[in-house]
């Protein structure tokens, strides 16, 4: 088929953002004392508009027809070779997932699937080597076409090369999952299709693309593209022969049982990460096992087939609606947040406290905002310690080339500790990072205020506390925010912004112009005890611990809430987040909202015993309670199923979410969605905590209505 057998499909989708494909001739420069080889036909990639470029139909078809005639160019040796690469920063951000998720009808999907095999085999077939170009962004479908050229250069500061599909519900059926492991072995293949996606949607820079093999060449950024084209030119000369030593031929039988190795462990993974709720992990799996055996024509029917279905699944709906309409726009444009232009500059920050949080505070202060960061505690031994833990942490990053030597020594640098809180009398912003106790909190603050300038703002990490009663006491209220980050700061998106009763409008712009340097989500939330997240993660915990005492067997509670896919068990939960702490958030939230939120007696004695967990595993990975832990507890004689303790959550969250609503925590059930996404690690494919509870009907059951219109992250499901 030709590009042009797709137009009446691509007319579909007249709105379409086009990414235009721009074709210049290049004469390739001599190498090695040889003449030029030649000419080479540069396509660059670009949609003339301030957002990311992406691949619709109407794109593709574009491209296929370039292609097509650089083929018969090729054909007449008016070329020999062809490059692409993207405007920068991109070379693809992959397909448009706006179009994709229009495609109402399975046939739809299946030409949109057979539309990009189409294209891409006609920029694998050309008659003449092909050269991709990666300057920046390549994903999904981007680093598809990257993987369809016979050759592959990629930039240092090329970020965010991925095939996230199956963190989008998909499968990269533009023929990455068969080339990649071919080109990269299949273990990293896994590594790069399910292992990054499946944690926050991991995405490779361009050295560790370079060192996986996924480019053959990397250069700097300054003169990338005109390296490129000597590099290419050396190749086409024969002066440059690329090196792939992690490339494997999949008939050779110790590759056969690597590959079914690696498929295994990628199993694994997926098990363990969503207890196998979604498809699309298990179907890319699938293909990858069986296409080792396949010709590359036989796996892309395959694909089409499994993209088509996949695209009309309720999983890839919700998908959608939650990265696209909530992760992608909602985060970008924060509901309540002011004008901008409010603002203030912030030149030196301070973090009160030097333990494990506000070291990692201190850290990405530094490292993003690239000001001066002061740490204060007690006593000089914690100062150390924090600052210490900060050049550790730089010199980490450093030893993975994730930053440059120079960098991390200017990151160092900023960083300084003191045992006086006076060093804070010139700081822009000053936030504390103490023991999560309000006494303690409001001591803090009396001190700063009397040390600060008059402009300074002062924020709180509390995970639960009141902002408002932190400020009662202070002669300039409005000058506290909350400013709640999630544990690990550096990994976790989700920043909390608590506005009380009297925090003012430039204090609140300040902190989400902070937000968006320190490349966090901001979510404005009120001021009512442990916010969002925590609020909806310690009903969750309360519901599963008190099915437990009363007497509900632990693998039953914790493995109820299994087929929801959560990212791991309440249990194991309960002991990352540590007894104590959960606890304590657990008896704040049940002074303020009565017994909703249950105490637990049986946790509190394991906290007074000094247990760590509930679980204990073996070295063969089985899981077990203690004689000893099982001693110190007691247990009613009511035990639930764990079809009735799933319920029983999914009524305590659709109460909760209802009432945080009503109380106005956030402007709407997105903001919810968006939270638990982004600072719990709330599966994309259930689309969020509100649509997900609309589906299995818990919201109808409690408040006699849904969050969401139908039809907003999926199509209506049974309950």
């Amino acid at each position: 088929m030709s590009a042009a057998d797709f137009a009446d499909f691509a007319s579909l989708f007249p709105n379409e953002t086009v990414t235009h494909s721009y074709v210049r001739d290049i004469g390739l420069p001599a190498v090695g004392g040889k003449a030029s080889p030649g000419t080479l036909a540069l396509i660059t990639l670009d949609n003339g508009q301030d957002h990311p470029t992406t691949l619709g139909p109407n794109t593709l078809v574009e491209l296929g027809t370039v292609l097509e005639g650089l083929r018969d160019r090729a054909a007449r040796g008016g070329i020999v070779g062809v490059g692409i690469t993207g405007k920068p920063p991109y070379l693809v951000a992959g397909a448009d997932l706006s179009v994709v998720k229009s495609l109402e009808k399975r046939d739809h999907g299946l030409w949109m699937a057979q539309l990009g095999h189409d294209v891409y085999h006609t920029l694998a077939s050309l008659g003449v080597p092909s050269f991709a170009f990666i300057n920046g962004a390549a994903l999904g479908g981007g680093l598809e076409v990257a993987l369809q050229s016979t050759y592959r250069t990629v930039s240092t500061e090329a970020g965010a090369l991925a095939l996230p599909e199956a963190y989008l519900g998909l499968v990269p059926g533009w023929g990455g999952v068969y080339l990649l492991p071919r080109l990269i072995g299949p273990e990293n293949a896994v590594k790069v299709m399910i292992e990054n996606p499946l944690s926050n949607n991991r995405a490779l820079t361009g050295s560790e693309a370079f060192k996986l093999g996924l480019a053959d060449a990397m250069f700097g950024p300054a003169d990338f593209l005109a390296e490129s084209l000597q590099w290419a030119a050396g190749v086409l000369s024969g002066e440059v022969v690329p090196e792939r030593p992690n490339a494997v031929d999949p008939a050779a039988p110790d590759v056969a049982e690597r590959w079914a190795a690696a498929v295994a462990a990628g199993r694994q993974f997926v098990e363990a990460k969503t207890s196998n709720a979604a498809p699309a992990p298990g179907l890319l799996l699938d293909l990858m096992e069986t296409n080792r055996t396949m010709s590359q024509a036989e796996s892309a029917a395959r694909e089409c087939e499994t993209l088509a279905g996949l695209m009309q699944s309720d999983e890839f709906r919700a998908t959608v609606y939650a990265f696209l309409d909530l992760v992608q726009k909602r985060s970008k444009r924060p509901a309540g947040a002011p004008d901008r232009k409010l603002a203030r500059p912030v030149g030196k920050v301070g973090v009160v406290g030097a333990g494990l949080m506000a070291s990692q505070l201190a850290l990405l202060f530094a490292r993003q905002l690239e000001v001066p960061v002061v740490m204060t505690d007690i006593d000089q031994a914690r100062v150390d310690k924090g600052v210490s833990y900060v050049h550790a942490e730089v010199d980490k990053l450093a030893a993975k080339q994730r930053i440059t030597p120079m960098a991390a020594e200017g990151i160092k640098a900023l960083v300084s500790g003191s045992v006086s809180k006076e060093v804070f009398a010139d700081a822009d912003f000053v936030i504390e990072a103490v023991f999560e106790e309000l006494a303690v909190k409001k001591q803090v603050f009396a001190e700063l205020e009397g040390i600060v300038r008059a402009d300074c703002i002062l924020a709180t990490n509390t995970s639960s506390l009141s902002v408002t009663a932190m400020a009662e006491d202070l002669r300039h209220p409005e000058r506290l925010v909350g400013f709640h980050f999630f544990n690990p700061v550096a990994v976790m998106p989700l920043l909390e912004i608590v506005r009380a009763p009297h925090t003012g409008d430039a204090v609140l712009a300040t902190a989400f112009e902070l937000a968006r340097n320190l490349r966090k989500t901001g979510v404005l939330v009120k001021d009512a005890a442990a916010f969002v997240v925590n609020r909806v993660l310690l009903r969750l915990l309360g519901e599963v611990t008190a099915a437990f005492d009363e007497g509900t067997p632990a693998d039953v509670a914790d493995n109820a809430l299994r087929p929801m896919g959560l990212p791991m068990t309440p249990f194991t939960l309960l002991a990352m987040v540590g007894l104590p702490v959960a606890q304590h958030v657990q008896e704040s939230l049940h002074a303020a909202f009565g017994s909703r939120f249950q105490v637990s007696a049986n946790l509190q004695k394991l906290i007074d015993n000094g247990v760590k967990g509930l679980w204990e595993t073996a070295p063969d990975g089985t899981r077990t309670i203690p004689r000893a832990t099982l001693s110190l507890m007691s247990f009613g004689g009511a035990p639930s199923t764990g079809d009735e303790v799933l319920r029983r959550v999914q009524d305590a969250l659709a109460e909760e979410i209802g009432l945080m609503l009503e109380e106005g925590v956030v402007a709407g059930p997105e903001d919810i969605d968006l939270c638990m996404i982004l600072g719990a690690g709330w599966p994309l494919f259930l689309g969020g905590i509100t649509p997900y509870l609309d589906r299995v009907g818990a919201a109808e059951r409690v408040n006699g209505k849904r969050f969401l219109p139908p039809g907003v992250a999926s199509r209506p499901a049974a309950g």
